[in-house]
């Protein structure tokens, strides 16, 4: 219950009416953009196990974004460590896979409005009494952490669980989240951290073999990306308050949040 109330009281409402939002929308005459993702993330964005096709929260929620504001999407996929100079340098229109609205990345890209608010959470195996927390993971000092380097997770285990030491080999480094998922599954490492919306999708899929522990470590809002500059954001943030005022965000998250179960 943790996770659906920090999911659902970290999407904002808004007090406009949806009938003026809606009326508002700019219209993009059908241009073609191009929306880049990892689909390595799920509820967000994912490999459907039964049709192979990429599904998710955000395919649902841009391809809503692409309708209202009449603009065709071409979908595109590359790793996470490549996406943001990707987009940063205009090979991708929109990024999109769960990413953190930092500082240091608005140097380097224009963030749309939050579409939605997670908090780090501590994912773990689900018959792990080792530790139950931050500070008694820290103490266990075989303990290894899976993270991808430059992420919210890698960095929060450096500095708020770890010593600070960026370089500290009880962090074992992955190309993508999923590996970091599976290698807590085979025991490779025992810890990896996830904000609410991954850590719930997991779970639930995991049949009991995976589990939260601890307090949240803190709290992050997720955005899309666009290159500096592009006229791209002033559209969406517009679509993005249209979907929150409607009640559409809200229907998202309970289709993936609440009714969808992975691999079934």
């Amino acid at each position: 219950m943790l996770l659906r109330r920090t999911l659902f009281a970290g999407l904002a409402a808004l007090t406009l009416a949806p009938a003026a939002v809606s009326a508002e929308l700019p219209d993009l005459k059908g241009r073609k953009v191009v929306v880049v993702t990892e689909n390595a993330y799920p509820p967000l964005q994912f490999v459907d196990p039964k049709s192979g096709q990429p599904i998710g929260w955000e395919y649902d929620a841009m391809n809503e974004i692409a309708k209202r504001l009449n603009f065709k999407i071409e979908y595109q996929n590359t790793s996470w460590d490549a996406m943001i100079q990707a987009v940063s340098d205009g090979q991708y229109d929109i990024g999109m896979t769960g990413i953190t609205i930092k500082d240091d990345r608005k140097e380097k890209v224009d963030f749309s409005d939050p579409y939605m608010r997670s908090q780090q959470l501590m994912l773990v195996r689900g018959d792990e009494k080792r530790f139950t927390d931050g500070k008694s993971f820290a103490g266990l000092e075989k303990g290894l952490i899976g993270a991808q380097p430059g992420t919210s997770p890698f960095y929060t285990a450096v500095y708020e669980i770890l010593d600070g030491n960026e370089q500290n080999p009880r962090i074992k480094l992955f190309e993508t989240f999923g590996a970091t998922v599976q290698a807590l599954k085979t025991g490779d490492v025992d810890l990896v951290l996830t904000d609410s919306t991954a850590g719930e999708g997991y779970v639930k899929a995991s049949g009991g073999t995976l589990k939260i522990i601890g307090e949240p470590l803190g709290t992050e809002d997720f955005g899309f990306i666009f290159k500096k500059g592009s006229d791209l954001v002033g559209p969406v943030n517009a679509a993005i308050g249209a979907l929150k005022a409607d009640g559409t965000l809200d229907a998202l998250n309970k289709k993936w949040f609440l009714d969808y179960k992975m691999g079934q």
